[in-house]
């Protein structure tokens, strides 16, 4: 079977498996090759698959949505890391601390905007 990680800006994962675990809403799923075809929305958490040579690898995720067809498991999230399951609480907080970052500098131009049309607005009559 043929897994592929998809993020909007890269392919993360594309390597040949023997076995996919995630999670969905409904609880935890594996999926193996002869798996009938399935689609699910994932939740946040831990995805790991077993390679061809028996390795296990983990990867954590942001949500996302899953669909195998045939020898083809395909999922799509916005953030993942790889790693060891030590490693990937140190990368998921850095994760973290980025997107905690570029949401406070939106917010920042958000409230910026908000201002600027308040300012004008007030001003609108008066000219």
């Amino acid at each position: 079977m043929r897994l592929r990680v998809i993020l909007p800006s890269e392919t993360l994962v594309d390597e040949s498996v023997s076995e996919v675990a995630a999670e969905g809403p409904q609880g935890r799923f594996c999926l193996l090759p002869r798996h009938v075809d399935y689609v699910t929305g994932l939740v946040p958490g831990i995805l790991s698959y077993l390679a061809k040579d028996g390795g296990e690898s983990f990867l954590a995720l942001n949500g996302g949505l899953l669909v195998k067809q045939g020898p083809e498991v395909m999922v799509s999230t916005r953030q993942a890391v790889t790693g060891t399951l030590g490693e990937l609480e140190v990368r998921v907080r850095g994760m973290l601390g980025e997107v905690d970052e570029k949401e406070r500098v939106a917010r920042a131009a958000v409230a910026r905007l908000e201002a600027d049309f308040v300012r004008r607005f007030m001003g609108f009559g008066h000219g």
